[in-house]
């Protein structure tokens, strides 16, 4: 079976751990061959390798594989570390190349076609009446605790993956939303303002009618809870590996945004400390 260019289809296993759902996918030229997506309570380590198993006997086992996708983070510090493990382990052992892929990005670009197809209200239940003619903007969140959001910025006019327009951050929510309202009203100036703007994820926290006040007239609004879903770390990860862009397994480490305090401390305390990018 061959894909639009004419090149054998290559079929990979996405991993992501990273978020309260517990993601597993074999993709194949943009397809799902299979899934499962264990949401609930974060026991990642214990569920991880038996899915992975259950995943691959639907799928003809780990010798059909060329590849492996896994989500990089932000999110859980412990949880991240798990399946950034796995994958680095099933690599090695299994000699095959490894792609990370923002977990942030999956769960924008998720999110987005979770919610094309959803009523058209925004934050507050209603629709709004301002709308720009530029691609959607997505903004995915996970709740970081004391006001904060892993969070970031990409925008989407369907078919490919969001372009990112902000990088991955910790970043208070108040201050974020306040960034965010000055590109909208610069974006406006210049005759680029996007249609909608969507928050989704962990919207129970930060997405609410209050929090989102401020962007209120300048964009349709749309929040949207959501969990991640495997196939989009495996979509995103398809793209790395075809373009040659993969890690090198024994340095592939999670993006944190910022170090755990217990580690921040240990580095103030000159005792080194966990690298991050």
């Amino acid at each position: 079976m061959t894909n639009a260019n004419n090149q054998p289809r290559k079929r990979f296993l996405a991993l992501d751990t990273a978020t309260a759902t517990l993601g597993v996918a074999v993709t194949e030229g943009g397809r799902v061959l299979h899934e499962i997506n264990a949401s609930g309570e974060r026991n990642h380590s214990v569920h991880l390798l038996p899915i992975i198993g259950e995943a691959l006997q639907a799928t003809g086992g780990s010798a059909k594989l060329d590849g492996i996708s896994v989500g990089v983070g932000p999110g859980s510090y412990t949880g991240t570390r798990i399946a950034i493990t796995a994958a680095k382990s099933l690599a090695w052992g299994w000699k095959l190349p490894v792609a990370g892929v923002s977990t942030l990005h999956a769960l924008a670009w998720g999110g987005w076609n979770a919610g094309a197809e959803s009523p058209e209200e925004d934050a507050a239940g209603n629709v709004s009446s301002t709308a720009g003619s530029a691609p959607d903007w997505i903004v995915p969140l996970l709740d970081a605790r004391r006001g904060q959001a892993y969070t970031a910025l990409f925008a989407l006019d369907g078919g490919n993956a969001p372009l990112r327009l902000a990088p991955d951050r910790i970043r208070l929510m108040a201050d974020w939303v306040k960034s965010l309202t000055e590109r909208l009203e610069q974006a406006k100036a210049a005759g680029e303002c996007p249609r909608r703007i969507w928050f989704v994820g962990e919207t129970a926290a930060h997405g609410s009618v209050e929090p989102l006040k401020p962007l209120e007239g300048l964009s349709e609004l749309r929040a949207l809870p959501y969990e991640l879903e495997g196939r989009w770390i495996g979509f995103l990860g398809e793209a790395r590996h075809a373009s040659g862009d993969i890690d090198e397994a024994h340095s592939l480490i999670p993006n944190y945004t910022q170090l755990a305090e217990a580690e921040a401390n240990l580095l103030k305390a000159g005792k080194g400390g966990l690298n991050s990018r």
